[in-house]
């Protein structure tokens, strides 16, 4: 099974799971943490999309106004006995987002790009309330944790033209300035699967 290697702590917690598993979580922009998560070995597919709010506005225009109570979501396949989930969310908290910063990341500010993990079941529940409280425990951040813990109700896939938005979209300015130096970054640290 892939171990994340780094200074970045493993979670204590992270019972086994077996076969295909999935996960849903938002960390701003799905764009930057889709590619990241394309890298992992061991996961299948990666899916963007929404995740809470009022289902009659899950579209793009209407979710970027910040007040549908949507969050920006990519929901992970993976395969357990290739990958934890506790090594998924070391990524999560680690790589692919600032888990510190209440409702945005960076320049993205808004419910919609928040911080969250929207579990599926207990299992899910308890291991990253449990990891949370670790990476506060140790102090990994300047600042606590902000990353929330909600239920997932339903999903909602985006548009097409968002799904694997970063491969397909190499020179688009967004993608070279925030999600480029993340996938670079999960590459580099991990060895992973070459092109998404």
């Amino acid at each position: 099974m892939a171990r994340i290697l780094d200074t970045f702590p493993d979670p204590v917690f992270d019972p086994p799971q077996t076969g295909q598993q999935t996960v849903t979580l938002a960390g701003g922009c799905f764009w930057c943490t889709e590619g990241v998560f394309r890298q992992l070995p061991g996961v299948s597919s990666v899916i963007s999309g929404y995740a809470g709010g009022d289902p009659t506005r899950a579209n793009y225009r209407d979710v970027c106004e910040g007040d549908t109570d949507h969050a920006e979501v990519i929901v992970i396949t993976y395969d357990a006995g290739q990958v934890s989930l506790g090594q998924i969310l070391k990524v999560f908290f680690w790589l692919a987002h600032d888990p510190t910063q209440m409702n945005g990341q960076g320049a993205d500010i808004g419910t919609q790009y928040r911080s969250s993990i929207f579990y599926q079941n207990d299992e899910q529940n308890a291991l990253a309330t449990r990891y949370i409280q670790q990476i506060d425990a140790a102090k990994v951040f300047d600042k606590p944790v902000v990353t929330r813990l909600e239920p997932l109700t339903e999903f909602f896939k985006a548009e097409e033209y968002h799904q694997n938005y970063a491969a397909l979209n190499p020179s688009q300015g967004y993608i070279q300035a925030v999600a480029q130096p993340k996938i670079d970054k999960t590459r580099a640290k991990i060895g992973t699967k070459s092109a998404a």
